[in-house]
């Protein structure tokens, strides 16, 4: 077994940003109850910018979730329900004519927001979908020639009901790719759920919640966790991670080196969560079901899930 060593203690700089973050976490529990977990996860989404998809029963905080974030880091929160009459710019906006002065006039859509809910991104038709994953990617929206950054940071939270799919245009592989993260929040348990009722009284919601970070502070806690190292051992484990998702039997479609930098840059997010420089097998140990199992196309009746928790078994930790 290699070991990982590691040697200075977080610098000041580290220890400030970390600071901010525990302002951010302690924010969104005002109005969240539990789900430190799931938090913790979509933090490292945002920071390590990348996305998250939500899937999820109705009812268990989702929008909750993105309005409160958006709220805490000062950010513009847009939210989309997605129906199959949506279209493409009802998402990305549209040139719209003005007589008085004789031009057409850019109306931004919901993209030009920091934080956008796709909520109930399945029934979109692909045509939809394929947009607003577009801006996703590129950080920009096109129209009629003309290219126009989303501001930043953007960051998209977007759901989808796993259980009910009648009427629904599932994502395809290639679009699934898309998302760093994703994770499920679950029903709360007996005392999360009595706390909830108790905060009803309270009257706490995203709208009474104050900002603790600024934008300009998650661009900069964003470049700090870029900084976060990842040593070679453990480069070579998200490596033999990822690849053995493309040779195991019961895999028929692997993921890809996308979700290979996803993984990487989820474990440096984790780890700058924790206020460490250095990310460890455990970050991606925590992070691999939520980073690879959307990505992969089971061979049988087994769910990408339990094809990475085995995985996970059957690897050698560095």
């Amino acid at each position: 077994m290699i070991q990982l060593e590691f040697s200075s203690p977080p610098s000041e700089p580290l220890n400030n940003m970390r600071a901010s973050i525990e302002r951010l976490q302690e924010n969104l529990s005002r109005t969240i109850v539990g789900k430190e977990e799931a938090i913790r996860l979509v933090l490292a989404a945002l920071f390590s910018g990348g996305h998250v998809l939500l899937e999820d029963v109705p009812g268990v905080g989702k929008t909750l979730l993105a309005k409160s974030l958006a709220k805490s880091i000062a950010g513009e929160f847009k939210r989309v329900q997605c129906t199959p009459d949506l279209l493409p710019t009802d998402v990305t906006g549209t040139n719209i004519w003005n007589p008085q002065s004789g031009e057409f006039e850019f109306m931004a859509g919901p993209a030009f927001g920091n934080i956008l809910l796709a909520d109930e991104i399945n029934r979109a038709t692909p045509r939809t979908q394929s947009a607003l994953l577009e801006v996703m990617e590129e950080k920009q929206v096109t129209l009629d020639g003309v290219s126009r950054p989303v501001p930043v940071p953007f960051f998209v939270i977007a759901t989808q009901n796993p259980v009910e799919y009648q009427g629904t245009f599932p994502l395809p592989e290639a679009q699934m790719d898309r998302f760093a993260i994703s994770l499920s929040l679950g029903y709360p348990k007996e005392d999360e759920e009595l706390k909830m009722l108790q905060r009803l009284q309270g009257r706490v919601s995203p709208e009474t919640l104050e900002s603790c970070i600024s934008l300009d502070e998650v661009r900069a806690l964003r470049q700090q966790c870029a900084n976060v190292a990842v040593e070679a051992p453990l480069q070579q484990y998200i490596l033999d991670l990822v690849r053995a998702t493309r040779e195991d039997e019961g895999v028929r479609l692997g993921a890809s080196p996308r979700g290979t930098v996803a993984l990487y840059r989820s474990a440096q997010a984790i780890a700058f969560l924790e206020g460490r420089e250095y990310a460890t097998p455990d970050d991606v140990k925590l992070l691999a079901p939520h980073v690879l199992a959307h990505r992969l196309i089971p061979n049988g009746s087994q769910k990408g899930i339990g094809i990475v928790e085995n995985l996970l078994n059957a690897i050698a930790i560095p």
